[in-house]
């Protein structure tokens, strides 16, 4: 029935013992008397009948092994008197992130390696040590105060992807304020939206960016949202495309009352700040997760959460070496932008920073800079290894990629043809695809492979170490062990899970904890398979049942991918009074094929081979794009609203609404 089902993969990566035996999770392993993954996972989960066993057990030694600073120490690793929902971890315990990632560094033996080596889409290359960014990091804590920010108050990132981003989140840190980042790919309207829930009173932004050659403007609308909003009394403007110079005929908007530029407000600030001490509980950031309906969740991070979960995930999962440079292609408005920087600087690493487009001015920019600057890990969506894959091998094979010693992806699940050539054309088939998920809400991952494990094609590997995670059927009974697909859910907290939503309690526990008792809902469709390896199969409420039967519609459009005249595909299930759920699918095809029935045909029959005549698409659309969100995933959400007549909810995060009125349109058209 599902001869290409992904838990039916065979294994594809298997690390040699020397590889293993040279891995930090090894070391940790070997530290703790540890012999095997399995055994690796049972005692930081607690599902072990040692006393050095658990989950909290894992989370405080955790702290001492990776060197992690609390200026003074907690009095509990957690009190969760109040259950999962609101468990109180390292409670009596004052620490700061930024005193972790960056003051102890710019004082000690890295304080002239470089915290950050960032290029601009045009080409310029610039070097930031971690002496450099502390020094900037204090201006703008000092430029803050100045203006009357302090613990506790929200302070707006609304910038281009340029190095002064990480010195304005450490500044925040620095001072207590909460960081709020605003993805700069927005419009006014979901700007706007972030600023009003938030009530920011400063906002960090920028004249504009650069993307696939052009000059695009930012002050604009930032100053179009704060006129809808309100809220924010002061905003530092940073000069990315030279609109202040003397040359310049740019025509920057501006309220002197309001605004000023980097460089008179914090270019002027003093060097030297001593970062405050803050509770563990500490608000740290505000960020924000499109929510299927209304508006976006204000999910709501501590210094201690913030700073133990990347750490964690970067030193096991991507083997963080001392040398190591680490890519991550994401933006600072997104989770893995401050978890990158924050996982990295932990240990005084290096991270690269890339400003612009993926295929500019050619389709190989990623592998050019990846050869150029000798970059170790590299983590991409699935999406843009498709998108790259299109332009063939041969802007791979230019480079020399060796450098490379990890790959890693999150945000939606793989096709196995697109998993494979990043694999085998970018990893040469000697790096592992640390492929993650978890989420906005938890700061890192529920799931996460160990660079010591074998790998199936699009497999997550494992839970991630201390994460109690599960997979459960409509009523909350695990299944995991009977390989069945369920609900992805985890048992237990851990310190990076969001203490709440910023708007509130109430829809906190509506969103994670109403499914199920004490089990939190991450809303995806997983399954373990009976080699131990995890897949998911998409969002649990994208599954299609059709005729009693479910599979991830993350499945069938990677059926429809495998065809040659298929460049992508989203596949979403509408009322069938038969079936309960028919299945529609909407395809991009390849430029050169021709879609015509025949084509249609084909691709039905193709699916109900590999799937199952259930799952033959009742109907094929033939489009030349999908709604997409700036980091390039579908928002299948939006295609499935549209084909079922229905509001597809909050789409701030739509890159291309061109797409969506095309598709309206389509739908129209053949009604």
């Amino acid at each position: 029935m599902t001869a290409r089902s992904p838990d039916q993969f065979p294994v594809v990566h298997e690390p040699t013992q020397e590889w293993i035996e040279s891995t930090n999770v090894w070391a940790f392993m070997q530290a703790h008397d540890i012999d095997d993954h399995e055994e690796f996972l049972a005692r930081t989960t607690g599902q072990h009948d040692r006393d050095d066993a658990g989950v909290e057990w894992f989370w405080d030694e955790l702290v001492d092994y990776l060197d992690l600073e609390f200026d003074e120490p907690y009095d509990a690793v957690r009190d969760d008197t109040d259950g999962p929902q609101f468990t109180d971890w390292y409670p009596g315990g004052r620490l700061n992130i930024a005193h972790n990632v960056l003051d102890r560094y710019a004082e000690g033996d890295r304080a002239d390696e470089n915290a950050i080596v960032w290029e601009g889409e045009p080409g310029e290359v610039r070097e930031i040590t971690f002496a450099e960014l502390h020094a900037q990091s204090n201006r703008v804590a000092n430029y803050l105060e100045s203006v009357g920010i302090g613990t506790g108050d929200t302070v707006g990132l609304y910038m281009p992807m340029v190095p002064e981003v990480t010195s304005i989140l450490y500044g925040c840190f620095k001072v207590g304020a909460i960081a709020v980042p605003i993805f700069s790919g927005f419009g006014v309207d979901a700007t706007a939206t972030r600023i009003e829930d938030s009530e920011c009173s400063v906002l960090f932004t920028g004249d504009g960016f650069y993307r696939r050659g052009d000059e695009l403007t930012l002050k604009d609308a930032a100053d179009a949202a704060i006129a809808e909003t309100g809220h924010v009394e002061d905003v530092v403007v940073y000069d990315r495309l030279g609109s202040r110079g003397e040359e310049s005929d740019a025509d920057v908007p501006w309220n002197p009352n309001r605004d000023a530029w980097w460089e008179d407000a914090v270019g002027s600030a003093a060097d030297a700040y001593e970062s405050k001490s803050l509770p563990s509980d500490q608000e740290s950031m505000l960020l924000y997760s499109s929510g299927t309906t209304g508006e976006p969740k204000g999910i709501v991070h501590t210094h201690a959460g913030s700073l133990v979960q990347p750490a964690k995930e970067l030193h096991f999962g991507f083997d963080l070496q001392p040398d190591d440079r680490f890519f991550w292609v994401s933006d600072i408005g997104w989770m893995m932008g401050p978890w990158t920087l924050i996982g990295t600087h932990a240990f005084g690493g290096t991270v690269f920073m890339y400003e612009g487009a993926p295929d500019h001015p050619e389709p190989d920019r990623f592998w050019e800079m990846i050869d150029r600057h000798d970059l170790t890990q590299f983590g991409i969506s699935p999406t843009a290894i498709r998108a790259l894959r299109e332009h063939g091998d041969h802007w791979v094979e230019k480079h020399d990629l060796s450098s490379l010693r990890l790959l890693g992806s999150t945000g939606e699940p793989w096709d196995r043809e697109s998993w494979e050539w990043f694999y085998e054309a970018v990893g040469d088939e000697a790096c592992p695809i640390i492929n993650i998920s978890g989420g906005t809400e938890i700061m890192g991952c529920f799931l996460l492979p160990m660079p010591t494990q074998s790998l199936k094609p699009c497999s997550l590997g494992s839970p991630g170490p201390g994460m109690d995670v599960d997979v459960v059927d409509a009523d909350g009974n695990s299944v995991a062990d009977d390989h069945e697909r369920g609900y992805l859910v985890a048992r237990d907290s851990c310190p990076s899970m969001t203490k709440s939503l910023w708007s509130g309690d109430e829809r906190y526990l509506e969103e994670y904890w109403s499914t199920w008792e004490d089990l939190w809902d991450h809303g995806d469709w997983a399954q373990r398979d009976e080699d131990g390896f995890w897949f998911l199969h998409g969002r649990a409420d994208d599954a299609l049942n059709v005729a009693g039967r479910k599979v991830g519609p993350a499945e069938i459009e990677g059926v429809l991918a495998e065809h040659d005249a298929v460049t992508q595909a989203a596949v979403v299930g509408v009322p069938d009074e038969t079936t309960g759920t028919a299945v529609e699918a909407f395809v991009i095809p390849d430029p050169d094929a021709e879609a015509d029935d025949a084509l249609a045909a084909d691709l039905r029959e193709l699916v109900g081979r590999e799937q199952g005549k259930p799952f033959r698409p009742r109907a094929i659309y033939f489009v030349d794009d999908l709604p997409r969100t700036q980091s390039g995933k579908i928002i299948r959400r939006a295609v499935r609203s549209l084909a079922q007549d229905e509001d597809p909810g909050d789409l701030s995060s739509m890159e291309n609404p061109e797409a969506l009125a095309a598709l309206r349109e389509r739908l129209a058209t053949d009604s």
